[in-house]
């Protein structure tokens, strides 16, 4: 008689490592800007991060991505990280005594001050992720990110680590691993050198307030629809001049959020300056 394979079930060992993982190997370059992640699904990473632009950047050292596996952190033989909600209620929440032992290796050689290493918990609470957050972090010496699951995270490790909240906006994801590569793929493209053209980033959508201007390239005409003839007449000031006008128009028409904030700030300027 064939023997059946035994089952997998319950027969999983999880040993305790805390060492964090470089998703990468460990070439880095000295003071190269570093990402620490904590995650129960360290094998996310890099991901999306580890192609194209920022995954060579990755290779060369120009900036580091430490994963911290939260499971070895977890308590008892099975290495649990959550509990039942206090007061009762559906799901799980991530346990503090677990997060903050995470969250204290996170912090080692890692400066105290958040303006110069920020602590972030990826959550649909937060508030709204933006470039100028992004900005903002690229020009720190590193970043901590809580990926959360479940629940959520005890409410006591946001406020004893003074973490902030991040969210990428008014919808639920299973776990904060998207969004913390949405968030360190925004940041690490400001960082010198890993777009190789710095300057690619200053026409940007959300650069100076408003919408990116449409693009165009050739063929000069497809399919019967040709590109505006001011791209191609070689004038710049005019060029910059449609290119203006057209940013303008779609953000009043697509973000009147963002054009009422232009339009303050617009205004603002003009005093300033008077």
């Amino acid at each position: 008689m064939e023997r059946k394979p035994p089952r997998s079930h319950g027969r999983l060992s999880i040993s305790a490592n805390v060492t964090p993982r470089d998703a990468m190997g460990p070439k880095r370059l000295k003071g190269a800007w570093c990402a620490k992640v904590i995650t129960l699904f360290p094998d996310m990473f890099p991901g999306v991060l580890g192609g194209s632009l920022t995954g060579k950047a990755l290779q060369t050292g120009l900036w580091a991505l430490d994963t911290i596996d939260l499971r070895p952190f977890g308590e008892g033989k099975h290495r649990n990280v959550d509990d039942t909600p206090a007061g009762g209620g559906a799901g799980l929440v991530l346990r503090p005594d677990v997060l903050g032992r995470a969250l204290d290796m996170a912090a080692d050689n890692t400066p105290s001050d958040p303006m110069r290493w920020p602590r972030v918990y990826l959550s649909p609470r937060g508030r709204p992720f933006t470039q100028a957050d992004a900005a903002r972090f690229a020009a720190c010496e590193g970043i901590t990110l809580l990926c959360g699951r479940f629940e959520g995270v005890d409410q006591r490790v946001i406020d004893h680590y003074q973490m902030e909240e991040i969210s990428l906006g008014d919808f639920i994801l299973t776990g904060g691993e998207i969004a913390a590569q949405a968030v360190l793929d925004a940041t690490l493209r400001l960082i010198p050198g890993v777009l190789g053209n710095f300057d690619s980033t200053q026409e940007e959508s959300f650069s100076n307030g408003l919408l990116e201007h449409p693009h165009y390239t050739r063929p000069a005409t497809w399919r019967g629809l040709s590109i505006p003839e001011v791209l191609t007449s070689g004038d710049h000031a005019r060029v910059a001049a449609w290119r203006r006008a057209e940013a303008e128009t779609l953000t009043q028409a697509r973000r009147p959020d963002l054009w009422a904030t232009y339009l303050a700030n617009q205004t603002k300027s003009g005093r300033d300056k008077a």
